[in-house]
């Protein structure tokens, strides 16, 4: 398997889940901040311009970090990366949709990224101002409904920690955020596992 990934982008979180599974695979960085996702050599892996992108080692690549994080899941069931029963496969995918699909756009991109959300650069501003509160509020919302104990599933450590894990680490190293107990613990359950310790440390990041 390929994972293409940029250092420090939401793609750690697909990294984390590849260190777990310990099946071999390739890391093929892709440099954002240079534009790298909009060419050629890169689109013709993923049309979609962004990471991450897995090639499976069939000929086919995985897209959008839910599904590659599902179907590693999936077709490694001996780690036990997802709840075997279907209730428990439902509320990890809800998960890992909440954090991929609402907290890492509305919060994180509207704070990294304000030109996506307002072409008005004296508006961009505003626009970090509301995805820092609309991750306090994200935040707040799984604070309150956390059903799990160290981590967020009641049967313990899945893919949806993973992505968790991504905007906990921004908030905190990038967006100097506080982050609620639950979810505080989580980080520091996070970044005591090895697999987490190996994937930042090959990305170049702080632990």
């Amino acid at each position: 398997m390929k994972l293409y990934y940029s250092p420090g982008a939401c793609s750690m979180g697909i990294h984390i889940i590849l260190e777990e599974l310990g099946k071999p695979y390739e890391l093929a960085p892709v440099a954002l901040k240079d534009g790298a996702q909009h060419k050629p050599e890169f689109m013709a892996v993923n049309p979609k311009s962004k990471v991450p992108a897995l090639d499976r080692g069939d000929g086919k690549v995985l897209t959008e970090f839910p599904v590659i994080a599902w179907w590693l899941a999936k077709s490694n069931p001996a780690a036990a990366l997802i709840p075997a029963d279907l209730e428990g496969e439902a509320r990890c995918l809800e998960l890992l949709d909440y954090v991929c699909g609402t907290i890492h756009p509305q919060a994180f991109t509207r704070q990294f990224r304000p030109g996506n959300y307002t072409l008005r650069e004296e508006d961009f501003p505003k626009s970090v101002e509301l995805g820092k509160a609309n991750a306090d509020k994200y935040f707040a919302t799984l604070e309150q409904g956390w059903a799990g104990g160290t981590y967020l599933l009641p049967s313990g450590y899945s893919v949806a920690d993973a992505a968790l894990f991504f905007v906990e680490y921004w908030a905190t190293r990038r967006s100097g955020l506080t982050l609620p107990p639950h979810l505080a613990a989580h980080l520091a359950a996070m970044l005591a596992r090895p697999a987490v310790q190996r994937a930042l440390t090959q990305e170049g990041l702080a632990l």
